[in-house]
């Protein structure tokens, strides 16, 4: 079982690249999130993920622990195979995943090729309950293929994920700026940042501040 490679990059393709190991080239997909870091020629180290099946093997690369976590989260989800996994994964990083996740963002999902309504619909809801984490000293440790690549902040969005203590506040606020014509994921971010910075807020308080959030943005 392979867990890691580190070596060469011999050859970025579509969804894929090859790791030259010692002489040796492991063919591993990846999300084009991931890829678009990699440089050809330069040293990388994935994690690995080894799917066995009875007439192949497939390693499947991530840049950080988290992404392989989410990745193995998704493909619990009936109709997310790995390869629409990483279509996912593609669009979505893994603090995107997870404010998608919790603002039951469905339409973040039918970005991803391969996944239209019906499944963003079962994947939002499947894992509602969950929080796809690991711990943050693994979480913000980023492979270095790409040093002109910008990074996610994990710790903003760990912290806007459990930032009201209740959700029926944002959710109520976060329903009335979706009827307002702002995004669900867009409201969910500004409404959590809202409920961060005043945690004794009601609805409308919280509504009025994510409205000056938006404004701020904007100028």
């Amino acid at each position: 079982m392979i867990a890691k490679l580190k070596g060469i990059i011999d050859t970025i393709g579509e969804d894929y690249c090859i790791i030259d190991v010692s002489g040796v080239g492991y063919l591993v997909f990846a999300s084009a999130k991931t890829l678009s870091k990699m440089i050809k020629g330069a040293t990388t180290s994935l994690l690995i993920e080894t799917v066995v099946r009875e007439d192949s093997i497939t390693l499947y690369g991530f840049a950080d622990a988290w992404e392989k976590e989410w990745f193995n989260t998704l493909t619990k989800v009936q109709g997310v195979g790995a390869k629409v996994c990483l279509s996912i994964l593609s669009v979505l990083g893994p603090n995107q995943l997870a404010q998608a996740v919790s603002a039951q963002d469905k339409a973040s999902f039918t970005r991803a090729s391969g996944v239209g309504p019906k499944l963003a619909a079962r994947i939002v809801t499947e894992l509602k309950d969950k929080i796809v984490t690991i711990p943050i000293t693994d979480s913000l440790k980023e492979i270095d293929m790409n040093p002109n690549q910008e990074t996610e902040n994990y710790e903003d969005s760990i912290a806007m994920l459990n930032a009201s203590s209740d959700p029926s506040k944002t959710d109520d606020a976060i329903s009335a700026l979706v009827n307002l014509g702002y995004q669900r994921l867009e409201a969910y971010r500004a409404v959590n940042k809202a409920a961060m910075s005043a945690p004794d807020a009601d609805t409308p308080a919280l509504i009025k501040l994510a409205l000056k959030e938006f404004a701020n943005k904007e100028v």
